[in-house]
């Protein structure tokens, strides 16, 4: 390979490689506002620069070299510092005036976006917060649809993505005290009907997937398109639904609670970590991690109102 000059490198050319990298595809660098022939010049003269071809043909797309691999997380770092070379701005929360978008399901907006806008309000001049749906939530969501933010226990992945653990939580049987008694064993508690929750794109609860992948089979009664429709048919009746705990804050508030009486080996009852996620661009901006700072700070609030709820 001939020597580098690397002074000839510069941020554009960074930018349009990690978004090529990132999505597999020239067309990715539309979304810098480049055409698709701007794109492949800029490409062309990259690999003349570093002396290696950096994407290969495979298929009807394009793979990157083990080279261009090797060079995301350096290219990564030295956009990193161009962008923090400008963005010496200082943020000051009293005088500010805040637009702030955050995808959420209803689960993560309800447990914990209350919480952070009266705490952020409390503290700026002016917010203003938009909550969109998250679903499963994809890198589109924060590279091209004006997301600042996921919150989510499956953050979306790419190198341009970064990430932070909120808190965790654990699945709980969820019944109504007044109409039955929890279930003790492992064969009271799958002999019973239950209810779950299957989210709208047809997706169903990790948990109960991976039951059926183990062979436990359960009589369900009653699917519902989200968290929220769960208590009106649990109350007064024998049912049962296994959800994560943090429920107990908000949609299923007043009904009972008790441990999942399956062994964690079979029932896999592990931990549900929920994070924030967030693009690259932004992980230098004060604004947007004091607003960050301010997202923990209210997870770290109800980990301790729920001990339970562990970091």
């Amino acid at each position: 390979m001939s020597r580098i000059d690397a002074f000839s490198l510069d941020g554009h050319a960074l930018r349009l490689f990690l978004a090529v990298l990132e999505e597999g595809s020239v067309t990715a660098a539309g979304r810098l506002g480049l055409s698709q022939s701007a794109a492949s010049h800029g490409l062309i003269r990259l690999r003349g620069l570093l002396g290696d071809p950096l994407f290969v043909k495979s298929g009807r797309g394009i793979v990157a070299t083990p080279y261009a691999r090797g060079l995301a997380g350096p290219a990564q770092a030295l956009l990193d510092g161009l962008q923090g070379l400008v963005r010496m701005d200082v943020f000051t929360p009293a005088s500010a005036r805040i637009g702030f978008t955050i995808a959420a399901n209803g689960f993560q907006r309800d447990l914990l976006l209350p919480g952070f806008f009266a705490r952020v309000e409390a503290q700026v001049a002016r917010l203003s917060l938009r909550v969109v749906p998250s679903g499963a939530p994809s890198a589109a969501l924060l590279r091209e649809q004006g997301c600042d933010l996921i919150i989510t226990p499956f953050p979306p992945a790419g190198t341009d993505i970064l990430q932070k653990r909120l808190l965790t939580d654990r699945y709980a049987c969820f019944y109504d005290a007044a109409a039955r008694r929890p279930p003790e064993t492992a064969e009271a508690y799958l002999a019973a009907r239950h209810i779950t929750v299957l989210h709208p794109e047809g997706e169903a609860l990790d948990f109960d997937r991976r039951l059926e992948a183990e062979g436990l089979q359960r009589d369900i009664a009653i699917r519902v398109p989200g968290f929220d429709g769960v208590a009106a048919f649990l109350r007064g009746s024998a049912m049962l639904a296994t959800l994560p705990g943090l429920l107990r804050h908000g949609a299923l508030r007043g009904l009972a609670h008790a441990p999942v009486p399956l062994p964690p080996a079979r029932g896999r009852l592990g931990a549900l970590p929920l994070y924030m996620a967030w693009h690259r661009r932004d992980q230098q901006d004060a604004r947007h991690a004091w607003l960050r700072g301010e997202l923990q700070a209210t997870a770290a609030a109800l980990r301790e109102a729920a001990p339970d709820a562990a970091p």
